[in-house]
């Protein structure tokens, strides 16, 4: 069996997709885990790591706040570089720290030859394996926004925003790190509209194409 990776729009029910899979398949799930071990490898307190969690540097946090529900394909100029990619900065500061181990927390799951990985770039990561199924679960942003609005409890607008906020900052983690456009299918071997289908059937998909 592969191990499993699975990217998500934020919204699309990627994680709970991810909790199923794993049940159905007696494997593990590295989710919340990555964060929690990421956290305890490096001694960090957890918001300290959950800041630098899928997301771009500040410059690219504080225009995506700024732009609110508009949209958030934009270029950001050379000179407002947010971040310096990991692989060209001798520093290592706690941005670098946070993305090395979360990368090795990835590759030793994926070791063990039976893992649900769930977002941070796994398909990147483990792009060199070749016993890795890498998944994308999308939704319609209709669909997304009333979900997280009924889960979060905020109004449309508030819920759109934040939609657009955490999508956007997801993109431009993977495109700062990686160099690699978030959505462009090619990277996955199979995209699933959650919206659509509904979370078990998507579930199901994922189980019959790793078996």
């Amino acid at each position: 069996m592969p191990v499993i990776t699975i990217g998500r729009q934020y919204g699309a029910g990627g994680e709970t997709i991810g909790a199923m899979v794993a049940e159905r398949l007696g494997a593990e799930l590295v989710d919340r885990k990555i964060f929690e071990e990421v956290a305890h490898r490096l001694e960090l307190p957890h918001d300290e790591v959950e800041k630098h969690e899928e997301c771009g540097g500040t410059f690219l946090n504080r225009v995506l706040q700024a732009l609110g529900s508009a949209s958030v394909e934009f270029a950001a100029p050379p000179e407002a570089a947010a971040w310096t990619p990991p692989y060209s900065d001798p520093t290592l500061d706690t941005r670098k720290a946070v993305l090395e181990v979360t990368q090795e927390v990835m590759r030793e799951a994926a070791r063990t030859g039976n893992a649900v990985i769930v977002g941070r770039g796994g398909a990147y990561v483990l792009e060199n394996d070749r016993n890795v199924l890498n998944v994308f679960v999308r939704a319609s942003q209709t669909a997304r926004v009333e979900h997280i609005r009924q889960l979060l409890g905020l109004n449309e607008e508030q819920a759109i925003r934040r939609v657009k906020q955490v999508d956007g900052n997801r993109g431009s983690y993977i495109r700062q790190v990686y160099n690699h456009d978030w959505l462009h299918p090619a990277h996955y071997h199979v995209v699933l509209d959650s919206g659509r289908l509904g979370y078990d059937r998507t579930a199901d998909a994922i189980v019959a194409l790793a078996r």
